[in-house]
C-alpha cells in the first residue's frame, strides 16, 4: 500500500516499518557500545564500509576488487572484535519476556555458585563485599555512579576488586546479564528506623537498594566477616553456605543467560 511519494519515489507502509526497525536496532546497538573500546571499533568499521560504497560509486575497479574480497575477513574480524557486544546482544534478546515465558529461561546456576563462592572467599579472607544482581529493576542511574568493567564474572575478579588496595574496593558491584557490569557504585541507604545498629553502611545501602528495586543484594562484613543477603526491603544477616545458596536460589528469578 502507497502512502506518498517523495519526487518518484514511493513509500509505502513497509518502507517506514523497514526505517523503524533499522532506527530501533541501530539505537540499541549504540547503547550496547557506548563508553566502550567497541565503540571506536565501530566507528572504524563505518569508516571502511562508507570507503567500499564511494569505491565502487566512482568505478575505482583496483580497490573495489580489495574490498570485495575483504568481505569473508571483515565478517570474522566483526565476530571476533565485537564478541562480548554480541554475546550481550543475544543475552540481552532472551531476556525478552515474551521470549523468556517462551522458553522458560530459568537464571544461570554458574552465576550464583560463583557469588556464593566469591562471598564465602571474601569472608574467609576478612574483606568487605557488597555484590548486587540485578533483575527486572534497571540499575542505570546506580550504575552511573561506580567505574563501568564489563567483565565476565569470576571469583578471582571480584576477590581483586574487594582487596583494600584496589581503588574500586569502596562501594557496591554490579552483575548483570552475567557480567560485572561495574564496581564502585554508590547505594542509596536505608531509612529504616527499626534497622539494628549493629549494620553498618554496607548493610545500610544494600537494604536501600532492595527497599527500592528488586535485585537480590549479597553482604561480608569487613569486621565480622559474617555474610548477609538482602531482598524486598528484608535482610537476612549471619547466612552460612547452605542458607545463602537457598536465598539465592530463592530470590534469583529474573533469567540472564541459557
Amino acid at each position: 500500500m502507497d502512502l506518498f511519494k517523495i519526487g518518484f519515489l514511493t513509500v509505502t507502509i513497509i518502507d517506514v516499518l523497514d526505517i523503524v526497525a533499522i532506527s530501533y536496532i541501530l539505537y540499541k546497538l549504540y547503547f550496547f557500545i557506548r563508553g566502550s573500546r567497541a565503540a571506536q571499533m565501530f566507528i572504524g568499521l563505518v569508516l571502511i564500509l562508507v570507503a567500499s560504497v564511494f569505491v565502487q560509486l566512482m568505478g575505482m575497479s583496483g580497490l573495489n576488487w580489495i574490498f570485495e574480497n575483504m568481505r569473508t575477513v571483515w565478517l570474522v574480524a566483526f565476530v571476533i572484535l565485537f564478541q562480548p557486544e554480541l554475546r550481550r546482544i543475544l543475552i540481552y534478546i532472551g531476556q525478552v519476556p515474551l521470549i523468556r515465558k517462551i522458553l522458560k529461561v530459568s537464571l544461570s546456576r554458574r552465576l550464583t555458585e560463583e557469588v556464593l563462592k566469591a562471598a564465602l572467599e571474601l569472608s574467609k579472607r576478612g574483606l568487605g563485599g557488597l555484590i548486587v544482581i540485578v533483575q527486572n529493576t534497571g540499575l542505570k542511574s546506580i550504575l552511573e555512579t561506580g567505574q563501568i568493567i564489563q567483565a565476565e564474572i569470576s571469583i578471582p575478579l571480584l576477590i581483586s576488586i574487594f582487596n583494600p588496595r584496589s581503588p574500586l574496593h569502596d562501594g557496591a558491584v554490579i552483575i548483570q546479564n552475567e557480567m560485572i557490569e561495574a564496581a564502585k557504585c554508590i547505594l542509596p541507604l536505608s531509612q529504616n528506623p527499626n534497622l539494628d545498629p549493629k549494620f553498618g553502611t554496607r548493610h545500610r545501602a544494600a537494604l536501600g537498594l532492595s527497599e527500592e528495586t528488586d535485585a537480590v543484594i549479597v553482604i561480608v562484613s569487613e569486621e565480622t566477616g559474617k555474610i548477609s543477603l538482602t531482598f524486598e526491603g528484608e535482610i537476612y544477616p549471619e547466612l552460612d553456605y547452605n542458607r545463602l545458596r537457598e536465598k539465592l536460589n530463592e530470590f534469583v528469578k529474573v533469567s540472564t543467560g541459557i
